[in-house]
């Protein structure tokens, strides 16, 4: 589906953004691995979030779905003897955490995805599974792929590209017959390594590690308990109705933000704020309006799903952006270094493509175009937010990507003032 977007003049209203995909994955896994009934409310209604659920119930679980409540009955970690194959869709997320889980079982698992799903490199996290006692057979490291247990234990070096692979093996070594060591030599998005250990610990898990997170003790043979817990609002969703805000706003509420959780992307309102962005915030919401910006440094390590906007806000400030420390980027859905860099430039936007960011040159008004969104849901939502302050209108093909991560988003941005049409 593509989206035609016009020119926005005043934006006004009040949403709440969905529940975190981060969380709500990481939920269904610590259910599905749990001996018991665990309770996920108001999770993300997503198709990557989907994409985790079919997973588990594939490999044992039973779950009942109603309105703002998903119920897991878990496995304790126990698969089944059937060899199976799993169709994980566009999600990077539950490929890489299944991937490790299935090798718990004895029988084979075959994991595969969409066109996209196929380009995300999965060969540190097999080395490592491999190292650990797992078999693994892929395409050149890449999906389609099949992981046979037993996952025995040792120890294992683990690649640090992407914090994807760490917190993979973090959520299946718990159960695994042995214990294990796990080092890094780097880790990028240290931040969602430390959501999954948060979740290890509510649910009863203990792994040891250092505070720079690059060594990890964990005892095989635990187990891991049920729960019940509400899924907090998703920081990485909220930066698009943020930007719109900034660009566009009148007054623009972002609302159920919990600033303790420990996601990374809430640091995207702190680098909004150092760039002018005129926001205040009270309780659990955010009042944000149109703001004059101004360029800045920006360390996107921790937050690499913040790029894609964080480079639209660039080309609406004064001055140079610099959007640096983040090669992990060009390894998501698209490579979105180079994917903003190309789009934004149809848009008339000045950008310096750098090997680990990008340098935007800020100061030169955009202008509609037809744009694509490489059926990457944060460039689709990113593109459309950089529309609304163009000369004229913008179209961005397969805008329906953002269904992905936030399948409210038309209805959302329709309902603070965005003129979208679908075609």
């Amino acid at each position: 589906m593509d989206y035609r977007i016009s020119p926005a003049k005043t934006l006004t209203g009040r949403i709440a953004v969905p529940g975190a995909k981060s969380h709500t994955i990481r939920a269904v896994v610590a259910a599905l691995l749990a001996d018991g009934v665990s309770e996920i409310h108001a999770p993300l209604l997503s198709e990557d979030t989907f994409s985790a659920l079919h997973a588990a119930e594939a490999l044992g679980a039973k779950s009942a779905v109603a309105d703002g409540l998903w119920q897991i009955t878990g496995t304790g970690g126990k698969f089944g003897t059937a060899p199976q194959k799993i169709d994980m869709g566009n999600s990077g997320t539950s490929l890489r955490i299944m991937t490790a889980l299935a090798a718990l079982g004895s029988a084979p698992v075959t994991f595969d995805g969409d066109a996209s799903l196929r380009t995300r490199i999965m060969a540190g996290e097999l080395t490592a599974l491999t190292a650990l006692g797992a078999h693994c057979v892929s395409r050149n490291g890449f999906a389609p792929l099949t992981v046979t247990g037993a996952l025995t234990g040792g120890t294992a070096q683990v690649d640090g590209t992407t914090s994807q692979y760490l917190s993979a093996l973090l959520m299946a070594l718990p159960l695994a017959q042995g214990n294990s060591v796990l080092d890094l030599e780097f880790l990028n998005e240290a931040d969602y390594v430390r959501i999954t250990l948060d979740w290890l610990a509510r649910c009863g898990i203990v792994v040891k590690y250092t505070d720079d997170l690059l060594h990890f003790e964990i005892a095989g043979g635990q187990q891991y308990q049920p729960f019940s817990r509400v899924i907090p609002a998703d920081f990485s969703t909220a930066a698009f109705p943020l930007g719109a805000g900034v660009i566009a706003g009148n007054t623009v509420e972002i609302a159920n933000l919990d600033f303790d959780d420990l996601q990374g992307d809430k640091r995207v309102f702190d680098f909004v704020r150092q760039m002018g962005a005129d926001l205040s915030c009270g309780g659990d919401t955010v009042k944000v309006k149109r703001s004059t910006l101004h360029g800045g440094k920006f360390d996107l390590n921790a937050t690499p799903d913040a790029l894609p906007l964080m480079a639209v806000l660039g080309c609406y400030a004064d001055g140079e952006t610099h959007l640096l420390n983040v090669p992990q980027a060009r390894l998501k859905e698209t490579d979105r270094i180079a994917c903003m860099t190309s789009e934004l430039q149809k848009m008339g936007a000045e950008i310096t493509e750098l090997a680990d960011g990008m340098i935007i040159h800020g100061g030169r008004k955009l202008h509609g175009a037809v744009v694509a969104s490489h059926a990457d849901h944060r460039i689709a939502m990113s593109l459309t937010v950089a529309a609304l302050g163009a000369d004229g209108e913008t179209t961005v093909l397969d805008g329906g990507a953002c269904a992905v991560t936030y399948p409210d988003f038309v209805t959302d941005f329709r309902h603070l003032g965005v003129d979208i049409t679908t075609m």
